[in-house]
């Protein structure tokens, strides 16, 4: 038994932030049914074809999911997915457009109607009320409006994160949100409504800048691959021309740098680098100190001596590296998963309990799932035939 073995979610979901919780929920042992249109499904199957001929965004997000093929403009199928939901769900997660749920009735008011301990969680970019409830949201548009493009990047030029960020926090806080609800309603035999905005997701993640701005300070300046705040924190070349990553956190570690990295133990007195605060304002200085101390090192003999001194240290990886990386496979973390085109490797779900085998199940191809869905409600195989000859699946 899996944490979850018995739950059914049905979700129509496109792109990252739904299908990313909702992978995490089948992670658990969920049954995930994934709602798509027919002949065309979520539209990130067609963002790219990297991995065997699918979408790297695809593989990433849906293994261990059900695909059903339905037109939720037909009204057949409208019937079909009430059906399917009023029988089958524990759970209904929607990132449709700003109200084209509940035109479709599948808002919480109607489905708890009939259905009492249903959960429904709907992800959008800026939540179901406010100013911007109509607008549309891509991940990079709330990286703006998060302030997060304001505090990235370097002086000269804001940058986005690499990753879906403002999708993967909301995705992250959908996942959880649904853990707690599916808790209470054990107790309670009650569902509930879950909102979640891409905007709120991505704004708790700002976190400390938002502080350090408090009541009309100046923000932490853009500083690339540098901490804001802490310094030294951040990339270093080495002689040989590699970059090194190294992070201080207290003055014991200061005094250490100093000494066996640097090896000038003089600079831990002087008056000028004597905190983080004044280090941090000397950044530009102390950086050609530490440059010039590193440039007849190669980057190996830099990480030595930061071993030596226990300052935290690591590599500036490449893909490829993080594929090859020693850590994960000595930590046996890669599985196999099948998709239409052949088995891929995937990452094992991150803090998995002990006591449980982590459910790596195919990534689906679009409809695989639907005539069997649809056996299961009862239909036969002509009246599959007629639906399909209607467009309707």
């Amino acid at each position: 038994m899996k944490p979850l073995s018995g739950i059914t979610v049905v979700t129509l979901e496109h792109a990252i932030a739904a299908p990313f919780a909702t992978r995490q929920l089948a992670d658990l042992g969920a049954r995930v049914i994934k709602v798509e249109r027919p002949g065309v499904g979520d539209f990130a199957r067609g963002y790219d074809e990297r991995v065997r001929g699918v979408a790297s965004h695809f593989v990433w997000t849906n293994r261990s999911k059900e695909s059903l093929t339905l037109d939720v403009k037909h009204p057949e199928a409208q019937a079909i997915l009430k059906r399917l939901i009023r029988e089958q769900a524990d759970v209904v997660v929607q990132n449709l457009a700003p109200g084209a749920a509940a035109r479709l009735g599948l808002s919480y008011e109607a489905l708890s109607a009939g259905k009492p301990g249903i959960i429904v969680c709907d992800i959008s970019g800026y939540g179901d009320d406010g100013p911007y409830r109509d607008k549309k949201a891509y991940d990079l548009l709330i990286q703006g409006e998060s302030g997060f493009l304001s505090v990235t990047g370097t002086p000269e030029t804001p940058a986005k994160a690499g990753p879906s960020i403002a999708d993967i926090s909301a995705g992250m806080y959908a996942y959880s949100n649904i853990l707690a609800a599916l808790l209470q309603r054990r107790q309670t035999g009650r569902g509930c409504r879950i909102d979640v905005s891409m905007l709120e997701s991505l704004v708790e993640w700002m976190s400390y800048p938002l502080y350090y701005a408090f009541d009309g300070a100046p923000p932490p300046a853009r500083t690339g691959a540098s901490h804001a705040t802490i310094y030294p924190y951040g990339p270093f070349p080495a002689g040989d021309g590699k970059t090194v990553l190294l992070g201080l956190q207290n003055e014991r570690e200061w005094a250490a740098f100093c000494e066996t990295v640097l090896q000038r133990p003089e600079l831990a007195r002087e008056e000028r680098f004597s905190s983080n605060s004044r280090r941090n304002a000397a950044r530009d200085e102390l950086r050609g100190i530490i440059v010039a101390a590193f440039a007849g090192l190669t980057a190996e003999q830099v990480v030595a001596r930061l071993e030596q001194a226990a300052i935290a240290n690591a590599q500036a990886n490449a893909m490829q590296d993080v594929w090859d990386h020693p850590q994960l496979a000595a930590r046996d973390r890669w599985r196999t998963v099948e998709t239409q085109n052949g088995p891929v490797p995937a990452l094992l779900p991150p803090g998995m309990a002990s006591n449980g085998d982590a459910r790596m199940d195919p990534v689906p191809a679009l409809g695989q799932h639907t005539d069997r869905i649809l056996a299961e409600l009862g239909y036969a195989p002509g009246d599959i035939a007629r639906l399909r000859d209607a467009k309707a699946v």
